[in-house]
């Protein structure tokens, strides 16, 4: 006998994207403010470096306990959904869902608005800082993973794509992560948490880039050689002397995590999304 999909009702599907998104731009992570104290108390040395720290996890504070924004930037809006194919959502259209969850989400978290309806033109503002970024995966099973960032542009912007070229190996690699943290300086507000993307083709190089920023700080690679470099860009950004908020100091990024996909023989797709210290994402499984 065929098993019966699990149906789940679009107002499941709309209050976990809603609460989501009003929990990341109020709340960090804990892994991440833990690395704050840690690089307050522990590993910054510069008197600069350890008042912007203070001013930072004090920020962090203040945003968990009253609700508020932790930055004015809330962020544009991206969607990863893993969708179990035993699953049926019922109710209403997907995207639909997800846009409604987002504007409700803006409208009660009071949180400004950012998204224009036109890159280069019109530049109208949208109202409600939709259409979200929305990225689907059809995966086993008869559950929905859901994991929200709201990704702020002042670190976007600082974020670069580069195809190299095999024969650069890992030391191409580190090097032009090293090299494209070292040119954002302060633009993406330290302390950063950086992900690349190695492999694959140049969007999802870029795709895995952005996953790559939620994992938990203080994580490593599964794979020993991956884990290595990971922790070598890391200890070479820190060794920059930027520091945060760019003030000067041991504590330019919190960490760096790779995540790596199967790449064709001619080449090496690598993409380094920035994402500053205000990392806004959550996640549940439904």
């Amino acid at each position: 006998m065929q098993k019966k999909p699990r149906e789940i009702q679009a107002e499941i599907i709309h209050e976990a994207v809603k609460g989501l998104f009003l929990k990341a731009n109020t709340s960090i992570g804990q892994d991440i403010y833990n690395a704050l104290v840690h690089a307050r108390y522990r590993t910054e040395d510069s008197p600069v470096g350890q008042s912007v720290l203070d001013q930072i996890i004090k920020n962090h504070d203040i945003a968990r306990e009253t609700g508020l924004p932790i930055c004015q930037d809330t962020g544009m809006a991206v969607v990863f959904v893993d969708l179990g194919q035993e699953v049926r959502i019922t109710g209403g259209a997907f995207e639909d869902i997800i846009n409604g969850a987002v504007a409700e989400a803006w409208e009660e978290g009071y949180f400004r608005r950012s998204l224009l309806d036109d890159p280069l033109f019109d530049r109208k503002n949208t109202g409600d800082n939709t259409p979200a970024v929305i990225h689907l995966r059809m995966v086993p099973g008869d559950r929905v993973a859901i994991a929200v960032t709201a990704k702020g542009f002042g670190s976007e912007n600082m974020s670069a794509l580069r195809m190299c070229t095999p024969a650069e190996g890992p030391d191409g690699v580190r090097k032009f992560v090293v090299e494209t943290v070292v040119k954002a300086g302060p633009n993406p507000c330290p302390p950063t948490i950086i992900g690349v993307g190695v492999g694959g083709t140049m969007e999802l190089a870029a795709l895995n880039a952005k996953r790559a920023t939620m994992i938990p700080v203080g994580s490593r690679n599964q794979d020993a050689r991956y884990a290595r470099l990971e922790e070598d860009i890391l200890s070479d950004i820190n060794a920059s002397g930027i520091g945060p908020a760019g003030l000067g100091g041991r504590t330019t990024c919190l960490d760096v995590h790779i995540s790596h996909a199967p790449a064709h023989l001619a080449g090496v797709a690598v993409a380094v999304n920035v994402c500053c210290h205000a990392s806004r994402h959550a996640a549940m499984t439904i």
